[in-house]
C-alpha cells in the first residue's frame, strides 16, 4: 500500500492543481458561481479516487510483490495479474530467470569439468610418482633416462594443468604476432625427442620456412604439442613417421599432423572433441585423459582458427588445422 501511494502522490496532487486551475480560468472570465465550481472539483475526485481504487485492486499483488522480500526464488516468476505493466515485469523476470539458470547450469558444468580433470589427472600423476619412488628405492641400478622420462610425463601434465586454468581468462593472456609453423614444428619435435624414441616413432618436418600464419605462439605451440603427443602415443611401436606439413591454399594456410598409427573407429568421431571423452582406444591406451583434443579445439576456436579431423582404423590419423592470412600478407 505504501509503494502504491508514493507512486500516486504526484499524480493526485497534479490533477487538483489542474481541477483548481480550471476553477481559477473560470473566474477570470466571470463565472461567479462557487457552489457549481466545487461540484465539479468534487466529481473530478470522485473519478479520480475511482480510478486509484482500480488501480490499486488490479496491480494489488504487484504492489506486494515488489514490496515485500520473496521467501524463494521461484516466486519471482509467478504471474502477479493481467495489467500490461505487471505482465511485462513477470515476462522480464522470466527472462532473467532463464538467464540465471543458463549460466548456472554452465557454471555448475564447468565446476565439474574441472573437478573431474582435477581427480583424473591426479591419479595420473600418481602413475610416474610411483615409478621414481621405485627407481629410488633400487639405489644401486637407478635409470637417469627414466627418471627422465617419468619427470617429462610430470612436467606435461602440469602444463596441461596450466594451459586449463588459464583457458577461462583467455582474452586476458593472449597476443597475435607472426608465428613460422617451421620454427614451432622444429621447437616441438625438440622437446618431445625423447617420446618419440621411446615409443620408436620418427618426426618429419615438411614445412617452408617462409610459412608464417598469425596467432598467439604460446597457446599455438601448447594446443600443436598436443595433437602430436596423441599421434606418437597412438603410433606407438609401429617404427613410422609422424609428419607436419603445411601448405597455402588460397587465402588459408593449412597444417596438417598424420601418424600412420591405430587410427580412431568411425563410432568415435564425433566426439573426439568433447572433454573426457577417451573412446575405444582410450581404454587402451592408460595415459588418456580425454582433455587433450578437447582443449585444442578450445584454443583454436578462441584463436579464430580451423580444425578438423581424419581417421581409419589401422590406417592413423589426420589432424588438419586452418589458419586465415591477413589481406594484407596475401600474394
Amino acid at each position: 500500500m505504501r509503494l502504491f501511494w508514493q507512486e500516486h502522490i504526484p499524480l493526485i496532487l497534479l490533477h487538483i492543481v489542474q481541477l483548481f486551475m480550471v476553477l481559477f480560468v473560470y473566474w477570470l472570465a466571470g463565472f461567479q458561481d462557487i457552489k457549481l465550481g466545487l461540484y465539479s472539483v468534487f466529481i473530478g475526485l470522485f473519478i479520480l479516487g475511482c480510478y486509484l481504487v482500480y488501480k490499486y485492486a488490479s496491480h494489488r499483488s504487484f504492489y506486494e510483490r515488489l514490496s515485500e522480500p520473496l521467501p524463494t526464488l521461484d516466486d519471482s516468476i509467478r504471474n502477479t495479474s493481467h495489467a500490461p505493466i505487471p505482465t511485462a515485469f513477470d515476462e522480464l523476470l522470466k527472462m532473467q530467470y532463464q538467464h540465471y539458470q543458463q549460466q548456472l547450469t554452465k557454471w555448475e558444468r564447468e565446476r565439474n569439468e574441472h573437478l573431474a580433470f582435477m581427480n583424473q589427472w591426479v591419479h595420473q600423476m600418481k602413475t610416474p610418482l610411483s615409478v621414481m619412488e621405485l627407481l629410488l628405492q633400487n639405489e644401486e641400478d637407478i635409470s637417469r633416462e627414466s627418471l627422465r622420462e617419468e619427470l617429462d610425463k610430470i612436467h606435461k601434465g602440469l602444463d596441461t594443468v596450466l594451459y586449463t586454468a588459464r583457458l577461462s581468462s583467455f582474452q586476458q593472456d593472449f597476443r597475435v604476432e607472426p608465428v613460422s609453423l617451421w620454427s614451432v614444428a622444429d621447437q616441438l619435435v625438440h622437446e618431445n625427442k625423447r617420446y618419440f624414441i621411446q615409443n620408436r616413432v620418427y618426426p618429419e618436418i615438411l614445412i617452408d620456412q617462409s610459412i608464417q600464419v598469425y596467432s598467439d605462439r604460446k597457446w599455438l605451440s601448447f594446443a600443436l604439442s598436443q595433437v602430436l603427443i596423441n599421434a606418437i602415443k597412438y603410433s606407438k611401436g609401429t617404427g613410422q613417421k609422424v609428419t607436419m606439413s603445411a601448405a597455402v591454399k588460397g587465402e588459408t594456410v593449412v597444417m596438417e599432423i598424420k601418424d600412420r598409427g591405430v587410427g580412431i573407429p568411425a563410432s568415435d568421431l564425433e566426439r573426439v572433441f568433447q572433454p573426457f571423452f577417451t573412446g575405444e582406444n582410450g581404454r587402451k591406451f592408460s595415459e588418456s585423459t580425454g582433455m587433450g583434443l578437447y582443449l585444442v579445439a578450445e584454443i583454436f576456436k578462441r584463436l579464430d582458427h580451423g580444425i578438423e579431423l581424419e581417421s581409419e582404423p589401422g590406417k592413423g590419423t589426420v589432424v588438419r588445422l586452418s589458419f586465415s592470412i591477413p589481406p594484407h600478407n596475401l600474394t
